[in-house]
């Protein structure tokens, strides 16, 4: 009972009503709105792999998946069972439901990596005989056709010509009489032909009257010579009536008895069905596939962005304020969670868009949440939210809600029951329920009323997988501080607007803002003092430190958001940067290969032409003017296919800070930020992207190349003894970490730190490949203020810290 209560409570009906909107089918529809929630995590996975395999299927179809054709047959079947005989449009049904069915399998069929839909409709049978014969007996319009029987054709020839033949005579009687007619017309009452008759010459065309008008003025006469006719006309109709039901007994005995086959037809549409209205309603939330996690396995409860999906459809079809999403990150070893603020801050919205989260992703339907979505897989929801006040039961609040909250722990059983200590007995089963309670406590005394929930939620904190509870009491904020397993959270009030901003605030405790409000609203200074004489000033101190932890956490976002989006920025032009490279690299790769080619046909061409002057030198006895010939002419093709010799380039450029130069092989043009170092690496940037390039992959906007660095020779340290007045004591003012930096970077950090000691400086730059530690050492030996340096002692970090000795 409570769990149906707490449906109520999280107005599951409705998100229910939204998701039957999205099916196809009158079938689908009905199980949408009926939607049952599973027993186990096995079912609901199942539910979940059908819904990710609809939405993966329905990304690839031009037109989603079409249900065209399957109607709700069920009614049809249970009658054939009974041996009741379907009607035309019954039957018709049928047909299209089996051709609508096949379809459904045979684009399943056609996919790959579809192996739960693939196992669904791999024991569906259409039987598309029984579909053909249908459609042969039965026309678009359900009625029988002609073709149905032999039988049947006779007898509808012989009704068309008994028909022809009764409208001859008539046309001749309107002819002959059309003085006695009240108009040249034709027409049935009750099956018999008749002509319009005016009422005071009835008698000129004697016969039987079928019908009158409304005035009276006209009598609808079928004549005698036609009476016969008609009677024989309405015993071939007879005879008609009696084949057509013939026929569709048959029919409808083909279709019973394969009525197990249709019925197990009927549940695998249905479960398609739902399962795409599942996809498409998730799909329209912006949702994402939930993952269940298990706390025992220290998984934290992530729901980042998290949306109450009613109030996304609010927005969307009912113009409703837009959706304030929240966080829920859950630590594993929390199992209550107390949630503090104002009225109307979005506390009882909170609780119930968790509520609905847990039973969507149990149903299989994706969460409206920011991927990840991970959220343990609970057997019970259960909830006490909103007033239960009964006028007839005799209820107060307090009753309502007391009510309530006994059938949650009733349902709750003795699942998870402590042993001696409050600590959990291993031989206890690990409570799995989500409680949600509102205003925990609230309708009594304030101080009982406190114990109360302090009381109930330290049970609940030892019977149920997760609790999360609304209040306004201050004790309560206490909890976390006794227990690790409860953590508090609040609603954000903004003072300048004093209206909140529903956002839900983690690890900080809600504050009163009554006072302020009041100051705020006109309410007399005075009288705000005192009240706030009578709360002391214990609470408002309180109150300090919890504004300030939420002006710390402001900053902190405002930070982060910045951060965020100069990362996006670097992202982009990274990208961009890389485009442009790997551009370049294909041109200078397609470049390079069709040059090969042309030097491959240049090298055969030349290699032709020699083996001819080499033949005719074959020819006879070879003189020298013959072979001073030859060798000119060796000599012209090797002129022909000696490739040009480049230009050499223009050196001596040496690019400086603030210069701008081309790096030709990002395609980018830059502006140096730092001179090149000895080992002729220089610092560039070019819009937001900073990085070192080397002296040779850089030119100016000219075209010239940059000069060579030369290294200078290693001049042999000079070690002289440290002074014997100074004392070298190590600390952390005079030590210097250069690990990770570049040798640029590093000479400005030792260059002031050295300006400034008084004594000696111990330098860190690591091991590594050694190219920072000969930086290090080549700035040491030009600097006018190092007397000498040398490793350190093996305790201090031997040769991976230099110690400098200042003059």
């Amino acid at each position: 009972m409570i769990q149906s209560e707490t449906l109520e409570l999280l107005e599951w009906h409705r998100l229910c009503q939204h998701l039957a909107t999205f099916a196809a089918t009158k079938l689908g529809a009905t199980a949408a709105r009926h939607l049952k929630i599973p027993d186990s995590q096995s079912q609901s996975e199942q539910l979940l792999e059908q819904t990710k395999e609809i939405y993966q299927l329905e990304s690839r179809l031009t037109t989603g998946l079409s249900f065209e054709g399957i109607q709700d047959i069920g009614d049809s079947l249970e009658r054939a069972e009974r041996s009741g005989v379907l009607a035309g449009d019954e039957l018709l049904a049928i047909a299209t439901t089996l051709s609508g069915a096949r379809n459904l399998r045979r684009v399943i069929d056609n996919q790959e990596d579809l192996p739960i839909l693939t196992d669904l409709v791999a024991d569906l049978r259409t039987y598309p005989e029984l579909e053909q014969e249908i459609h042969r007996c039965i026309d678009e319009r359900a009625q029988v056709t002609d073709r149905a029987s032999q039988k049947l054709g006779e007898i509808r020839t012989d009704l068309r010509r008994l028909r022809s033949q009764i409208t001859q005579k008539l046309q001749n009687i309107l002819q002959a009489k059309s003085g006695a007619v009240q108009e040249q017309l034709i027409t049935q009452r009750s099956d018999r032909f008749v002509i319009p008759v005016k009422a005071p010459q009835k008698d000129a065309i004697p016969g039987i009257v079928h019908d009158t008008s409304t005035s009276g003025a006209t009598l609808y006469v079928e004549p005698n010579s036609v009476v016969p006719l008609g009677n024989q006309l309405r015993q071939i109709i007879r005879r008609e009536q009696a084949e057509e039901e013939t026929i569709r007994r048959i029919l409808t005995e083909l279709v019973a008895a394969v009525k197990p086959d249709l019925e197990r037809l009927l549940a695998i549409a249905t479960t398609l069905d739902l399962a795409t209205a599942r996809s498409r309603y998730s799909f329209w939330l912006g949702a994402n596939p939930p993952r269940f996690i298990q706390r025992e396995d220290r998984e934290i409860i992530t729901l980042r962005n998290l949306r109450h999906p009613l109030l996304v459809w609010q927005q969307q079809h009912e113009q409703g304020q837009p959706v304030v999403p929240v966080d829920l990150l859950i630590s594993p070893q929390i199992r209550v969670v107390t949630i503090t603020g104002p009225n109307t801050g979005g506390k009882t919205v909170t609780l119930k868009t968790l509520g609905l989260a847990a039973l969507m992703a149990k149903v299989g339907l994706f969460v409206p949440a920011r991927e990840p979505v991970e959220i343990p897989w609970f057997d019970k929801v259960l909830a006490d939210i909103g007033d239960e006040q009964s006028l007839q039961q005799s209820l107060s609040t307090f009753s309502g809600h007391i009510r309530r909250i006994s059938r949650i722990l009733e349902a709750l059983g003795d699942e998870g029951d402590k042993g001696d200590g409050g600590q959990s007995n291993a031989l206890c089963p690990m409570p799995n329920s989500l409680v949600l309670l509102d205003e925990v406590g609230a309708g009594t005394d304030p101080v009982e009323g406190s114990a109360l929930a302090i009381a109930l939620l330290q049970y609940l904190a030892n019977h149920a997988q997760l609790t999360i509870a609304t209040t306004h009491f201050g004790e309560l904020k206490a909890l976390k501080y006794e227990d690790d397993r409860f953590e508090n959270a609040s609603v954000e009030f903004d003072e300048s607007t004093l209206s909140p901003t529903y956002r839900l605030l983690w690890g900080i405790p809600g504050r009163s803002n009554a006072l302020t409000i009041a100051l705020r609203l006109g309410l007399k200074p005075e009288v705000v003092q005192q009240a706030k004489t009578q709360v002391g000033e214990a609470t408002d101190e309180v109150n300090q430190v919890i504004a300030g932890l939420e002006a710390q956490r402001r900053r902190q976002e405002t930070k982060a958001a910045e951060a965020q989006v100069l990362l996006q920025q670097a992202e982009r032009l990274y990208k961009e940067v890389s485009a442009k490279a790997a551009s370049l690299e294909e041109r200078e790769s397609s470049l390079r290969a069709s040059q090969e080619v042309a030097v491959q046909q240049a090298i055969a061409q030349a290699k032709g032409e020699i083996a001819q002057v080499i033949r005719r030198l074959q020819k006879g006895t070879p003189t020298a003017q013959e072979a001073q010939q030859a060798t000119n002419a060796l000599n012209q093709i090797g002129q022909q296919y000696q490739p040009a010799t480049p230009a050499k380039p223009k050196v001596g450029f040496m690019p400086k800070i603030g210069d701008r130069i081309r790096v030709p092989k990002l395609g980018q043009i830059a502006e140096v930020i730092a001179a090149p170092d000895q080992d002729g690496e220089l610092s560039v940037r070019f819009g937001l992207m900073k990085m070192t390039v080397k002296l040779e992959d850089v030119e100016s906007l000219d075209g010239q190349k940059a000069e060579p660095v030369v290294k200078p020779k290693p001049a042999p340290a000079v070690v002289t003894p440290p002074p014997q007045n100074v004392p070298e004591i190590r600390t952390s003012q005079n030590t210097i970490d250069l690990r990770g930096k570049r040798v640029a970077d590093a000479e400005y950090i030792l260059d002031k730190a050295i300006s400034e000691a008084t004594g000696p400086v111990w330098i860190i730059h690591g091991y590594g490949t050694g190219k920072l530690r000969q930086g290090v050492h080549a700035f040491l030996q030009q600097h006018s203020r190092v007397n000498n340096y040398e490793p350190a002692e093996q305790a201090d970090g031997g040769s991976g810290v230099t110690v400098v000795h200042i003059k």
